[in-house]
C-alpha cells in the first residue's frame, strides 16, 4: 500500500532515498483520496481563507501552523498554501497529528493542516474552525466547508492510497490484483466504511496510477525545493 508520502514526497525529501518510486514498483490501482483541511483555533479572528491570508499579510512571520511533522503531506500542504497565497507563516512540526491537534485546540499554535478524518470530531465539537478543505471539490461529509481552491484557484492537495506490486510482476498478475482491488472498492460495506473517513473511492487502471504518481512527483518537486525541505 503506497501513499503520497511513500511515492511522491519521501523520495524528494530524504537525503538518501532507499528506493525509486517509479522503477521499483508495478502500479496496480489508485484506491482512494482523502481530503486534508485547513483549520484554526476559534479564537483566531478569521472565518474564511481570504481573512486568514489578509491577516497573515498584515502580520508577516507572526502566525504559525502546526503539522504532523517535517516532510509530511500536511507540512507540504502548508508550504503550497504559503507559496500560492504569498504569505509568511511559520511551520511548527509535531510528532504526529495528535500532539499537533492538542496544541492548536489549546491555542498554543493558531493554525493547522490536518487530515479531515482526524480533525472531524474536533470540528463538529466546535474546538476547531474549518476554513477550507484541500481537495478540488468540497467534502461530502462537510458540504458547508468551502475548498481552499475557491479562494486560491488550482490549490489542491490530498492524501491518497494506492496498491503497488514489486517491479517485474507479470502483467497478468497485475491485472488480477487490479480486478480484485476494483471488486473490493465496489463492495457496499467497503464504500460505507470509506464514507466514514471522508474518503473518495477512485479505483483506477495500472496506467492511470502510473500517470498519477508521475504527476504528483512533478507537482511536489518545486514545492520541496522552494521550501528547502530535507530529512536525513
Amino acid at each position: 500500500m503506497g501513499t503520497v508520502a511513500t511515492h511522491a514526497l519521501n523520495p524528494l525529501i530524504l537525503e538518501q532515498a532507499p528506493y525509486d518510486p517509479v522503477k521499483d514498483f508495478a502500479p496496480v490501482s489508485l484506491l482512494v483520496i482523502v481530503p486534508n483541511v485547513l483549520a484554526v483555533n476559534p479564537e483566531l479572528p478569521v472565518k474564511t481563507v481570504q481573512e486568514l491570508i489578509d491577516l497573515a499579510k498584515q502580520k508577516p512571520g507572526e502566525l504559525a501552523y502546526a503539522s504532523s511533522g517535517n516532510g509530511t503531506p500536511l507540512h507540504l500542504s502548508g508550504e503550497l498554501f504559503k507559496s500560492m497565497a504569498g504569505v509568511d507563516i511559520q511551520h511548527v512540526p509535531y510528532q504526529g497529528s495528535g500532539p499537533a491537534l492538542t496544541d492548536v485546540i489549546g491555542n498554543q499554535v493558531p493554525i493547522i493542516f490536518d487530515n479531515l478524518p482526524s480533525a472531524s470530531a474536533h470540528i463538529k465539537a466546535g474546538a476547531l474552525r474549518p476554513l477550507g478543505v484541500t481537495t478540488a471539490e468540497r467534502a461530502p461529509s462537510f458540504p458547508d466547508v468551502p475548498t481552499i481552491a475557491e479562494t486560491l484557484p488550482d490549490y489542491e492537495t490530498y492524501t491518497w492510497n494506492a496498491l503497488f506490486a514489486p517491479a517485474g510482476t507479470p502483467p497478468e498478475v497485475v491485472e488480477q490484483l487490479n480486478a480484485a482491488a476494483l471488486a473490493a472498492l465496489a463492495d457496499p460495506g467497503v464504500a460505507a466504511r470509506m464514507d466514514e473517513f471522508s474518503a473518495q473511492i477512485v479505483g483506477s487502471t495500472p496506467d492511470e496510477l502510473a500517470a498519477h504518481v508521475a504527476a504528483e512527483i512533478a507537482k511536489w518537486t518545486p514545492v520541496v525545493k522552494g521550501a528547502d525541505i530535507k530529512v536525513e
